[in-house]
C-alpha cells in the first residue's frame, strides 16, 4: 500500500509553482474559498450593499460639491432647488425654470460658502465615524472566515496519520494554519473586489477615450503590448520568490519550534553560538527570498508606470495639437457620453483626466495581480493540507468495540514508513484479558510501532490487529482510542494544574478519581507534597518536575481512563528500584481485567510479565515467559546476557 500522504509531502512546491500561477489557477483557488466565505454570506452582502451606498454617495457628493464650488461659490451661479434644501436655503438662493435668474450676490455667496463648510464638515465627521465602523465590520467578517479556515486545517492534521507527521516538520505545519490560512482574508479584496473596481473604471476611461479619438486607442493598444510582455517576464519571477518566501519562513519557524522544544539540551551542550548560526542562515534565507519578491514587484509595477506616463505624454501631445488646431472629436460630439463636438480646453481637461485614470488602473491591476501571486503561494500551502486525505478511515458501517474483552491477537502485521523500508515483517500475537505482555527487542525493532496498530495511529500495510475475532480496521477510530490507553515514553505534559493534567481530555472525571489514578501509579504522595497538590500548577511540558515525577503522572493518566487494554511505553525507565516495584505490583493489581501490554528494557519489569515478546527484524522471534525463553538459550537469552553479563544469566537460567 502506497501512502499518498507521504507521496505528497515530498512535491516540490517551487517547481510546481513555477509552472503554474495562470489566471484559471488564480480564480479556481480562490473559487475554493467559496465554503468559508459561505457561513458569512449574509454579513458579506451587507458589507457590499453599506460600501455600495457610501460609494454612490461620495460620487454623488462630489459632483454636486465641485458644482457647489466651481460654479455657485466662485462664479455666483443660483442654485438648483436640492442644493437649497441640503443648505437649508429659501428660494431667494433658487434659479427659476425659464427665468432669468440672474447672480447670487455677495452676501449671498458667503453665506452659501459658510453653509458648504459646515455640511462638509459635518458630513466629514459622520462618514469618518462610518468608515471605521465598516472597517471594523469588514475585519470581523474576514477573521471569522480565517477562522473557519484554521480550525478546519488543523482538524485535518489532527486526523492524518502518524505516517505522515513522521515525514513533516511541526513547525512547517504551524506556519501554514497560522499564516498560509491568513491569505484567504485577501482574496475578496485582491481578486475579486478591487480588480473589478479598477477592470469597471478602466474600461470606462477607454470607451470614453475611443469617442474622442480612435488614434487614442490606437496609443491604448501600443501601449499594452509592452505591459503584457512585461508582466509575463515579471509575473513568474513574484510567483517563485513568493513561494519560497513562504518556504523558508515555514523552515524558519520549525526551526525555532525545535530550539524551543530542545532548550535543554541546548544549554547542556553549550550549542547556542552554532544553533544561532543556523537560525541567522534560515532567517537570512527568508529575508532574501522576500527582498526578492519585493524587488521583483517593484520592477514591474515602476516598469508598467513609466508605460503608462510615456502614453500619457504622447496622448497629451496629440491632444493638445488637436485642440490647438480646434479638430472635430470623434463622431462630432453626438454622443452624450463625451458631450464635446470639438476639441477645446474642456475637452482636452476631461480626455487628459480619463488618460491619467487608465494608466493609473492599469498600474494598480499590475500591482495586484504580483500581490495575488503571494496570496496563490499561501493559499496553495494552505489547501495542500486540506487536499491530504487521512490514510486511518472509518468504514461505513463499524462495528462497536466488544464489551467485555477476551482476547487481542495482531496477525502478520507489516507496516513500513515508507514502501521500501518495511518495520514489522509479519509480526504475531496473542494476549488475553488479566495478562500482562512485555514486548522487548533492540532499539528500532519495531516495538513502539507494533503497540501504535493497536490504537490505530497507522493502518498496516498487510495483516490486522483483532479484539474478540473483529479487526480493528472494522471499528470506527474514536471507539478503538476511547478504549485504549497509552502512557508515552516522551512524557508529555502541559502548563496547567497536576490534577488537570491527570484528567486530560476527560470533563467528567472527579477529583477522587484522579486522586485513585495517582495511587495506583505512586504519583500520590509526591503530588500532596506540593505547595497546592493536585492544583499546583505545571510549568511548560511539566518542568517543574523530574523526569520519574513526569512518568508517573504519565502512568496516572492512562489508568484513569480505565480502558480495557492499557500500552505503557518504557513506563518505569526513569524509576528506582523501590518505586518501580510498586508501580508494577498496583498495575498488576488494577489489570486483572484487562490487557495490559509493557515495551520495556528493564529486566526487573521484564521478567514478572505473564508472556515476553521478543521482537526481531520485524517479527516475534520468540513467545513466553521469562524463564521459559531463557531455556531456549536464543535471541533472548542473549537479550538477558547482554543487560546482565553471561554469569549472572546463567544463575537466574540455574534457578
Amino acid at each position: 500500500m502506497v501512502d499518498a500522504d507521504a507521496n505528497l509531502v515530498h512535491e516540490d512546491p517551487v517547481e510546481s509553482s513555477a509552472e503554474s500561477g495562470s489566471v484559471k489557477e488564480a480564480f479556481k483557488l480562490a473559487w475554493r474559498c467559496w465554503p468559508y466565505y459561505r457561513p458569512q454570506a449574509k454579513h458579506l452582502a451587507t458589507f457590499v450593499l453599506i460600501n455600495s451606498v457610501l460609494g454612490a454617495f461620495l460620487l454623488g457628493a462630489a459632483f454636486i460639491g465641485t458644482d457647489l464650488i466651481e460654479n455657485k461659490i466662485i462664479l455666483g451661479e443660483k442654485l438648483e432647488p436640492l442644493q437649497a434644501t441640503m443648505l437649508l436655503l429659501d428660494e431667494d438662493f433658487v434659479s427659476s425654470a425659464g427665468a432669468e435668474n440672474g447672480q447670487l450676490g455677495l452676501e449671498q455667496r458667503k453665506v452659501v460658502r459658510e453653509r458648504v463648510i459646515v455640511l462638509a464638515g459635518v458630513l466629514a465627521v459622520l462618514l469618518l465615524g462610518i468608515s471605521v465602523c465598516v472597517w471594523y465590520y469588514m475585519t470581523w467578517i474576514f477573521q471569522r472566515v480565517n477562522q473557519d479556515l484554521r480550525v478546519e486545517m488543523l482538524s485535518r492534521v489532527e486526523h492524518l496519520s502518524l505516517r505522515y507527521h513522521s515525514d513533516s516538520k511541526t513547525g512547517d505545519a504551524i506556519y501554514r494554519i497560522y499564516q498560509d490560512s491568513a491569505t484567504i482574508v485577501n482574496v475578496l479584496l485582491y481578486m475579486v473586489i478591487s480588480p473589478l473596481r479598477v477592470v469597471a473604471w478602466a474600461t470606462f476611461g477607454i470607451i470614453v477615450l475611443l469617442l474622442f479619438s480612435p488614434v487614442l486607442g490606437f496609443l491604448l493598444v501600443a501601449a499594452a503590448v509592452p505591459t503584457i510582455m512585461l508582466m509575463r517576464f515579471y509575473i513568474p519571477k513574484i510567483r517563485v520568490a513568493a513561494t519560497l518566501s513562504r518556504e523558508y519562513n515555514s523552515d524558519l519557524t520549525s526551526r525555532i519550534q525545535e530550539t524551543l522544544a530542545a532548550i535543554r539540551v541546548v544549554k547542556a551542550s553549550g550549542a547556542e553560538t552554532r544553533l544561532m548560526e543556523r537560525f541567522q542562515s534560515d532567517s537570512q534565507k527568508a529575508l532574501d527570498a522576500a527582498f526578492d519578491m519585493r524587488k521583483y514587484i517593484a520592477y514591474l509595477t515602476v516598469s508598467v508606470a513609466v508605460v503608462g506616463l510615456s502614453f500619457v505624454f504622447i496622448a497629451d501631445y496629440f491632444m493638445a495639437t488637436w485642440t490647438i488646431r480646434g479638430d472635430s472629436t470623434f463622431l462630432g460630439g453626438s454622443i452624450a457620453l463625451v458631450g464635446f463636438a470639438v476639441w477645446n480646453l474642456g475637452a482636452f481637461k476631461v480626455a487628459t483626466g480619463r488618460g491619467e485614470e487608465v494608466s493609473a488602473q492599469i498600474w494598480e491591476l499590475a500591482f495586484y495581480w504580483s500581490t495575488v501571486q503571494d496570496l496563490v503561494a499561501g493559499l496553495k500551502r494552505a489547501f495542500f493540507l486540506l487536499d491530504l486525505e487521512p490514510e486511518v478511515v472509518d468504514v461505513e458501517s463499524p462495528q462497536a468495540f466488544p464489551e467485555k474483552l477476551k482476547e487481542v491477537r495482531i496477525e502478520n502485521i507489516e507496516f513500513g514508513y515508507q514502501p521500501d523500508r518495511m518495520i514489522l515483517k509479519g509480526a504475531s500475537l496473542s494476549a488475553k484479558t488479566g495478562t500482562v505482555t512485555a514486548i522487548v527487542g533492540a532499539t528500532g525493532s519495531g516495538k513502539s510501532t507494533l503497540m501504535s496498530m493497536l490504537l490505530r495511529l497507522y493502518n498496516p500495510d498487510a495483516g490486522a490487529v483483532l479484539v474478540n475475532e473483529v479487526a480493528l480496521s472494522q471499528m470506527s477510530a474514536e471507539d478503538v482510542r476511547s478504549n485504549v490507553s497509552i502512557a508515552l515514553q516522551q512524557n508529555v505534559l502541559f502548563a496547567t494544574s497536576v490534577a488537570d493534567n491527570i484528567r486530560y481530555g476527560r470533563s467528567d472525571i472527579d477529583q477522587g478519581q484522579v486522586t485513585a489514578a495517582a495511587q495506583v501509579a505512586c504519583a500520590d504522595e509526591f503530588v500532596r507534597a506540593m505547595p497546592d497538590g493536585y492544583d499546583t500548577e505545571l510549568g511548560e511540558r511539566g518542568g517543574k518536575l523530574s523526569t520519574g515525577q513526569r512518568q508517573r503522572i504519565s502512568i496516572a493518566r492512562a489508568v484513569l481512563r480505565d480502558t480495557p487494554i492499557l500500552i505503557l511505553d518504557e513506563p518505569t525507565a526513569s524509576l528506582d528500584a523501590e518505586t518501580e516495584r510498586r508501580v508494577m505490583a498496583n498495575l498488576g493489581e488494577w489489570g486483572r481485567e484487562r490487557v495490559v501490554f509493557i515495551i520495556t528494557h528493564r529486566l526487573s519489569t521484564i521478567r514478572n510479565a505473564d508472556q515476553i515478546a521478543f521482537l526481531e527484524d520485524g517479527v516475534i522471534k520468540e513467545l513466553g515467559s521469562h524463564q521459559q525463553l531463557l531455556a531456549q538459550n536464543g535471541a533472548y537469552a542473549e537479550f538477558v546476557a547482554a543487560e546482565l553479563g553471561t554469569d549472572e544469566t546463567r544463575g537466574e537460567q540455574d534457578g
